[in-house]
């Protein structure tokens, strides 16, 4: 039985942990995609939008879509269809087919998080959910580190295609092993002949989440609001999941059950997830960005700063996932929290001469801190749901896991543009003749360099960087607020039994 129990999780979570590395494996790959492809800058990065639309579309569906299917002839046909997918983006040779085909990779990866998921939380036993959140967590924490290093060696070393091409034998691999190892439970509630589909709220959800993914990955660069056509989006979006909400509680069969949300674990914890990971992915982006534009790091050499924290999480994940079951997961959930919190105010105290091992120290920090979130937040989110509406609640958790990954990347780099022109605008109040500092060093440039045009050059290229570097301390502060601010609103939810007295699920 325990033997069994670990390779269903290999099976599960070797397509999961490919799904998620492909979130984040293209992005450092998109200068050479554009110049193979002869494709112009804005056009590029909708391979990137494109599968991270698809899949948060798929994600609320995919226990829908295990109830119509079974859950193992889905989890069989999502891993095919990533596999096959990422064979022809690696094989295409147009932009508009390699979009295409990211779609179709990106609707065949939306069910493997949440499907995966439920099914750990299945086989392992109540007692030991919090060790099964540990695995699923080395997946969904590390990818997006993992990501962006592994797309970089790949691509500096062979070409683009081959962070595709590497897809296809593990896939072939994971769909061998869940077809002998994963099995449907008895309880596993399946699609009735003659039940009414859910027309209405699948068309809803679609369009809803569709607009609303390509609004948080476009916005910023098209000034949101100031663009009729992110307005557009916004508006519709906004009017499609409000009426999702409204028509879905009121459906005998949604395809996706808010009911649920009736539970305050579950509801409580999906709000420390999202706001947590608006936090956590703000992070992500906002360090790579501070070392490669302000600090002249090349993109492997930022990676390497990122690379231990990688592996202190997989050696940190396992003690917390066996920890929750003898002492309050609350309390390793508040540490976490605090830790995280700590990391970005560490981060907030940079200067523009640190040295890489301080850049190390505040990921390696931020590492300590995400791995005490994720777990005990998981199994404290789940501890009170049957094993039945468990592909349903995990749908959910992950589409508000992802939702606030989106909104947070688009909140730092939008916060990131607007205080970088605040601090701008006030720095060059001082640059004036009048200023007396200002104009001693024109004077001293200009005697070093022999022009006073390239002594304000130089000045002015100065004041920009100055700019940028009091946006990114405003903006690693603010994040760092997000984190105590869940410290205090996550002792809402329930304590659950641990350990031996917790009750099965049924």
């Amino acid at each position: 039985m325990q033997s069994a129990k670990w390779w269903i999780t290999a099976s599960v979570m070797i397509p999961t942990l490919l799904e998620i590395l492909d979130t984040s494996i293209a992005n450092v790959a998109l200068g050479h995609i554009q110049g193979s492809l002869s494709a112009g800058q804005d056009e590029v990065t909708w391979v990137l939008t494109s599968y991270l639309v698809a899949n948060a579309v798929i994600i609320p569906m995919s226990g829908w879509l295990g109830r119509v299917m079974g859950r193992k002839n889905y989890l069989l046909a999502s891993v095919a269809v990533f596999t096959g997918a990422s064979m022809l983006c690696g094989l295409a040779t147009s932009l508009e087919a390699l979009i295409f085909f990211r779609i179709l990779q990106g609707m065949g990866g939306g069910g493997l998080q949440p499907v995966s998921q439920a099914i750990l939380l299945e086989t392992f036993p109540p007692a030991e959910r919090g060790l099964a959140m540990a695995v699923f967590a080395m997946g969904a924490v590390l990818g997006p580190i993992l990501g962006p290093l592994l797309g970089g060696y790949i691509t500096d070393h062979a070409s683009w295609h081959w962070i595709f091409f590497i897809n296809v034998p593990i896939g072939v691999i994971a769909v061998l092993m869940i077809q002998t190892f994963v099995e449907d439970p008895p309880y596993l509630e399946r699609r009735q002949a003659g039940e009414i589909v859910d027309t209405v709220g699948l068309t809803l959800l679609v369009v809803g989440l569709g607009c609303l993914q390509v609004l948080l990955d476009k916005g910023q660069q098209e000034d949101w609001f100031a663009s009729p056509a992110m307005t557009t989006l916004a508006v519709v979006a906004a009017v499609c999941l409000t009426a999702l909400v409204f028509w879905e509680l009121r459906h005998p069969n949604p395809v996706v059950d808010l009911r649920i949300f009736a539970d305050r674990n579950f509801a409580t914890g999906n709000v420390v997830m999202f706001f947590g990971f608006f936090a956590f992915f703000g992070a992500i982006v906002l360090l790579p960005m501070y070392l490669q534009h302000l600090m002249g790091y090349t993109s492997w050499l930022a990676g390497v700063v990122l690379g231990p924290s990688g592996a202190i999480m997989l050696l940190i994940l396992p003690a917390v996932g066996r920890l929750t079951q003898k002492i309050d997961a609350r309390l390793i959930l508040c540490f976490g929290l605090v830790v995280s919190g700590l990391s970005l105010l560490y981060m907030s105290r940079f200067t523009l001469e640190i040295d890489i091992g301080t850049a190390m120290m505040s990921r390696n920090i931020q590492a300590i801190g995400i791995a005490c979130f994720f777990v005990p937040l998981s199994y404290l989110t789940m501890a009170f749901v049957p094993n039945e509406r468990m592909s349903n609640a995990s749908a959910l958790f992950n589409l508000l896991r992802n939702l606030g990954g989106s909104f947070g990347t688009a909140f730092v780099t939008t916060m990131l543009a607007r205080r970088a022109q605040f601090h701008q605008a006030r720095l060059v109040e001082h640059t004036t003749p009048y200023d007396l500092p200002f104009a001693e060093a024109v004077d001293r440039l200009q005697t070093l360099l022999g022009s006073a045009d390239q002594a304000l050059g130089t000045l002015y290229q100065a004041t920009l960087r100055q700019a940028a570097f009091m946006a990114y301390m405003d903006v690693f502060h603010l994040q760092a607020l997000f984190f105590f601010a869940l410290a205090v609103l996550m002792w809402i939810v329930r304590r659950p039994a641990h350990g031996a007295d917790m009750p099965m699920a049924h």
